[in-house]
């Protein structure tokens, strides 16, 4: 099978429609490309759980004609890593965007606190410096005005890896706010046990910073037209 469609997967607080300049642009480039809006991340399910989210990426991939590139943006790398994991042999690559995947045992994205059993966005000071330089304030407010709060049964939630041919599956880090010698360096330290561990590691730079699927959307889907 070769890789018929390429599967996208925002971070925490986005839903689908954070895609749709780069699947236009991956349209034009004759590339398939099917964002997902993940359970409790747009569809008003505040309930959702990591499991659910898992369980919709997978009905993607199995629905497909073919094998499937799976793209992880922030955390959910660990969602596509999670997905290379649950189904090795129909998934043809893992690109991951500004992030590593967890290792098994590990929660999902307990990264801010949770009120009223979500996450909210928690505004921008988490993110000063690298990751929002190339957001303006009327982006920074059209952002902050639109993010989901995340189910606390996904940030919470388990990572669960279990299949060793997850190995065997092509990675390539595209590194917006870090850059690949950054990377390289993390995972030769060990700080990426996941990566460490994969046979076939790429990084890409783009010049942008955390979110340059909103910055650089036609760069970003250059670099998807040729994975």
């Amino acid at each position: 099978m070769t890789a018929e469609q390429i599967v996208l997967l925002g971070g925490l607080w986005l839903d689908g429609s954070v895609w749709n300049t780069v699947e236009c642009e991956l349209g034009k480039a004759g590339r398939h490309a099917v964002p997902v809006t993940l359970p409790g991340q747009g569809d008003g399910n505040s309930s959702a759980t990591l499991a659910d989210q898992l369980a919709a990426v997978l009905a993607v991939v199995d629905s497909g004609p073919g094998r499937s590139v799976v793209v992880g943006h922030s955390a959910a790398c660990t969602l596509a890593w999670m997905a290379a994991d649950a189904r090795p042999e129909r998934v043809a690559t893992v690109v991951l965007i500004g992030g590593f995947p967890s290792t098994d045992g590990r929660p999902y994205a307990d990264f801010f606190e949770i009120s009223d059993g979500v996450m909210p966005f928690p505004g921008w000071r988490p993110f000063d410096g690298a990751d929002a330089a190339d957001l303006d304030e009327q982006a920074r407010q059209a952002f902050a005005a639109a993010a989901i709060p995340v189910p606390e049964g996904v940030a919470k939630g388990v990572v669960r890896l279990t299949d060793g041919r997850r190995f065997e599956v092509p990675v390539v880090v595209v590194c917006p706010e870090f850059t690949p010698d950054a990377a390289w360096e993390s995972i030769a330290a060990g700080d990426v046990p996941e990566l460490a561990r994969a046979k076939h590691v790429d990084l890409i730079d783009i010049d942008s910073g955390h979110w340059p699927m909103l910055t650089r959307p036609t760069q970003l889907a250059r670099i998807l037209a040729t994975v």
